[in-house]
């Protein structure tokens, strides 16, 4: 097993007297996509904030690479849920924008964006606005924007939630597979159970608040995960260890 990419180690966070994370440890290995999922109101959120540096913990640290990386925003590529593209810029300046904030010359920002186009299904595109774009469009451009930082972790808190639900389901494929080919180091948050099994090779399962880390769940699933294998009882079995363990079956166990 290679050295963990990110590792999350004891994690705890309060604000003022609400205790929220109470020794949250996971780690995610180079090229691993994990999801965590937990109740609601249980802390994700607040979990991705830390991880990300946006927030400080109040003990316990995060490492990648080994090092320590508490408190920093560098290593990471933090998509939410929202696109947050600005709409009086071209879809190809709105890709090229998190590489201009970090110092990066227009020109150049540009050209790195624009090799992504094709592979991101937005060939064509660069120079459309915004709301030309359907709602899995926005988001692989949001996504793009993220990935073209080439940080060490791409963390995407929900990244399809506003989406309808066949989009959500054409997007799932389509990240599927694209991750793979550039073999990104993932963490996903998400509430939706069949979402965490199909795109995760491990989930991550929180108990209520204050969040401690229940269970993991291996998922030992073919790739690539179609549409039609949520309806496969080994993809029903997976489901159905998470929900487990959201209902409070067992403590943490890797094996699941």
């Amino acid at each position: 097993m290679p050295e963990a990419k990110l590792v999350v180690d004891a994690v705890t966070k309060a604000f003022g007297p609400l205790p929220v994370l109470d020794g949250v440890t996971l780690d995610v290995a180079p090229g691993e996509f994990v999801s965590v999922i937990g109740p609601s109101g249980c802390g994700k959120s607040t979990l991705f904030n830390v991880i990300a540096g946006l927030e400080r913990p109040d003990g316990g640290r995060v490492l990648v690479d080994g090092a320590d990386a508490t408190g920093r925003t560098d290593p990471f590529a933090y998509m939410p849920q929202q696109d947050l593209l600005f709409p009086w810029r071209s879809v190809l300046d709105n890709t090229a924008l998190g590489l201009e904030v970090a110092g990066v010359p227009r020109r150049e920002a540009r050209r790195r964006a624009g090799e992504l186009f094709a592979p991101f299904g937005l060939a064509g595109f660069e120079d459309a606005r915004p709301g030309d774009l359907s709602g899995g469009m926005r988001q692989r451009a949001a996504l793009l924007r993220t990935v073209v930082q080439d940080r060490a972790v791409l963390l995407l808190d929900e990244p399809f939630g506003a989406l309808d639900s066949l989009t959500r389901t054409d997007m799932q494929t389509w990240l599927d597979g694209v991750r793979a080919r550039f073999d990104w180091t993932v963490l996903l948050i998400t509430h939706d159970i069949r979402e965490a099994v199909r795109m995760s090779d491990r989930v991550v399962v929180l108990g209520p608040r204050p969040a401690t880390v229940r269970r993991e769940v291996p998922v030992d699933l073919p790739r690539p995960r179609t549409a039609a294998m949520v309806t496969t009882p080994p993809f029903a079995e997976v489901e159905e260890r998470v929900l487990d363990a959201l209902r409070g079956g067992g403590e943490l166990s890797p094996s699941g």
